[in-house]
């Protein structure tokens, strides 16, 4: 997240007037001369300051500027965060005492570009931090984040620059603001009150305080993951990997190559351990794989995490209390669809009841092959074994299809027939990358560049786990910045020499899920980045609604082709793949829904638990969590919930997404042709490109016409729907 947008970072969803109903014009966007005119007022009122570090320099080279990722290093990040902090302390300084009126430019717009040069540091950080992870980035970590929490609360304590936003959010009809201007200004006031502006003195150094011990925490607790995710277990014999595909085969002994052990090396990351447990045949060595996965963060020893999570759950009680809320999780959805934890709930339960039954049926099918009781290790490996006897589909048999440049290809054929968008691979050296790795793509819109993406695939020490994107500079109008930075980030094995990388459909769909991350923000064409940031129970429908197009006719014939006869998938085989789709979809709903119920429990309690392993097991018996499944995300390791606020009660969101996903995908079948132009030119228009400049509520009755239909959702997981 850009630094720019910390002014709305905690704040509430503005329910804005009918202005972004069904085809209702929002307004007059602000003219090219208007805008330069509020960026000339706003300059204007910035001290003049010339960075001294390094990485605090505008980016330079080509589309507007690149990340200069070949001159940075820890310590430079370090000094850099370190007279950032101080260039904006003066820049708000400034702000706050300016002896002219309040007015949008002179205040908003101010605000936009306060912090501009510390933001260009903490989006290099956060990339070396995540995707390299090395020590001294992590010592660094530690040393700065308590003071970049402190600086956000020295800002958002100022009582002098919250009296200006207030004036200019209370006055914004009087003053002829735009909609898009007032929608600003009204959540910028919000966000304020909401994160302990209008608290007296002695309540907000108790909230400093809180939020300075949160930040160390959360920085602990991502650490401590990190140092479990890097372990392995070691298999030295060939008879451990038996049952193993031979690719998942190739990047196990890769693995243990890497880490100088011979044999074979099972990293304790989902990429390799979900694929152990599919098909290796030794059951005691995928127990042992299980249990070191599963209780990562949970061991008793430096690494683990039980202590940091009761810190931090009633350091976010405490919070919750002071700002005037019942408990965290209503604090925290105020900026949210769902807006309360009663909705969430009640759209968690509606699908719970039905997600538990069909677990019964999937058990019962796999006790009659298996002949004994399954357990959690058994479940993905007997789930094979009934698919291939249900639907003679071997998950095997579908690999060769999904080789790894073939499938980003065909995400990007997706984007281009869909939106208009094309990516081609820049040559090696034109532009720094932050690691040999990492490919780099410009991507054109109709033909006009509009900036790049950056594809790092692959797992290495220090680096988190699991897949995820992020950006290193949005799109706004206000500053003419057009050029948006985009990145996709996974963990796969490297393959040796030329070997292709042969991934999972499943893989194959969180590639075109992040991808559609991307595409969210290389869409964007908002005037303010402020308002970039989509509520977190929306931001996941983008991307969730692109892995339908994996296995639609046009990708798999052009880009999923066998590895080795360069045929695309027969019909025969989709079709095998369509009819087994719900197969499984009780596992896959309860491991989910389980740590999104756990999370709600969890927030909305008034006394926050200490002994956190005995917490998850009552609330897990509460709910009838079936005994054959463990939480996707076990609160040990749950990095959605503790390396930050962002997912914390926050959990439901793909669930909500979801609704609209599923009723996305079935407007899209029900045209009869999944890449309708009209459709797509809406979706792109209304749903992609608008941000959080409007409701986005309202947004999506513009788009469908009406409300999600949660059948939809029903539907696509195979569950009744009355």
């Amino acid at each position: 997240m850009h630094r720019r947008n910390f002014f709305i970072a905690g704040g509430s969803l503005m329910v804005l007037s009918a202005c972004a109903a069904n085809g209702v014009d929002l307004g007059e966007a602000p003219s090219a001369s208007s805008l330069a005119e509020d960026a000339r007022i706003a300059r204007a009122v910035l001290p003049s300051q010339t960075p001294r570090a390094e990485l605090l320099q505008p980016w330079t080279g080509p589309y507007q500027g690149v990340p200069p990722w070949d001159k940075v290093s820890a310590a430079k990040l370090r000094e850099a965060i370190l007279e950032g902090i101080e260039l904006q302390r003066a820049e708000i300084e400034a702000i706050a005492n300016n002896p002219e009126p309040p007015t949008f430019a002179n205040t908003q717009v101010a605000l936009q570009m306060a912090g501009e040069p510390l933001d260009r540091a903490l989006n290099l950080f956060g990339v070396m931090t995540q995707n390299i992870g090395s020590d001294d980035y992590q010592a660094v970590d530690t040393e700065v984040s308590p003071l970049l929490s402190a600086a956000g609360d020295e800002i958002t304590f100022n009582e002098k620059l919250f009296a200006r936003i207030k004036a200019v959010a209370d006055g914004a009809a009087a003053a002829g603001l735009t909609a898009e201007q007032t929608r600003l200004s009204e959540r910028s006031r919000d966000a304020f009150v909401r994160s302990g502006a209008a608290l007296d003195a002695a309540k907000k150094a108790e909230l400093g305080r809180i939020n300075t011990a949160l930040s160390n925490a959360f920085t602990r607790f991502g650490q401590k993951v990190v140092a479990d995710e890097n372990t392995f277990t070691h298999i030295p014999a060939e008879a451990g990997v038996a049952g193993l595909p031979a690719s998942n085969k190739a990047a196990a002994a890769a693995a243990a190559r890497s880490r100088n052990v011979p044999g074979y090396a099972i990293v304790n990351t989902r990429s390799s351990v979900d694929p152990f447990l599919s098909f290796a045949d030794d059951r005691a060595l995928r127990e042992q794989v299980w249990r070191k996965f599963v209780n990562r963060g949970d061991n008793g020893d430096a690494n683990d995490t039980n202590a940091t999570i009761a810190e931090i759950v009633k350091l976010r009680a405490e919070r919750a209390s002071l700002l005037g809320f019942g408990n965290h999780a209503e604090w925290r959805m105020q900026d949210t669809m769902a807006k309360t934890p009663a909705a969430a709930m009640d759209l968690m339960n509606r699908v719970w009841a039905p997600a538990k039954a069909r677990v019964a049926e999937e058990v019962a099918d796999m006790r009659a092959i298996a002949g004994h009781d399954i357990e959690p290790w058994d479940y993905l490996y007997y789930a094979e074994k009934v698919r291939k006897q249900k639907y003679d589909l071997d998950q095997n048999e579908l690999k060769p299809y999904f080789e790894l440049t073939n499938v980003r290809a065909g995400s990007f054929e997706m984007a281009r027939r869909l939106y208009g968008f094309t990516f081609e691979k820049l040559a090696p050296g034109t532009v720094p990358v932050f690691h040999p790795d990492v490919t780099v793509y410009e991507v054109r819109d109709a033909g006009q560049p509009i900036g790049l993406y950056y594809a790092d695939d692959y797992a290495r020490p220090g680096k988190r786990s699991g897949a995820w994107m992020t950006t290193y500079r949005g799109y706004s109008t206000y500053d003419g910045v057009k050029n948006t930075l985009a990145s996709n980030n996974n963990n796969f094995i490297k393959a040796e020499g030329a070997d292709p990388i042969l991934i999972s459909l499943d893989d194959a769909e969180t590639m075109f899920h992040e991808f559609g991350h991307a595409l969210h923000y290389l869409s964007y064409r908002i005037t303010y980045p402020a308002l970039g940031g989509t509520p977190r129970d929306y931001v996941e429908y983008p991307s969730q609604v692109h892995e339908h197009w994996v296995l639609s006719r046009p990708i798999l014939d052009g880009y999923m082709k066998h590895v080795e006869t360069g045929q695309p998938m027969p019909q025969a085989l989709v079709d095998k793949i369509e009819a087994s789709q719900t197969f499984n979809q009780g596992y896959t709903t309860v491991s989910y829904l389980s740590s999104a119920l756990v999370d709600m429990d969890l927030h909305t309690r008034a006394t926050p638990p200490t002994d956190i392993d005995a917490f998850e097991r009552e609330s897990l018996a509460r709910i009838g969590m079936p005994k054959e499944i463990v939480m996707r995300h076990r609160l040990p390791q749950f990095n959605h919930l503790f390396t930050s606020d962002a997912y914390s009660a926050g959990y439901y969101s793909y669930l909500w997404s979801e609704v609209m996903d599923a009723d996305t995908w079935a407007y899209f079948e029900e045209s009869g042709d999944v890449f309708n132009p009209d459709i797509a030119a809406r979706y792109k228009a209304i749903i992609l490109s608008e941000g959080n400049t409007t409701d986005r509520g309202e947004a999506y009755r513009r788009f469908r016409g009406r409300d999600p239909d949660v059948a939809a959702l029903l539907k696509v997981r195979g569950f009744p729907t009355s």
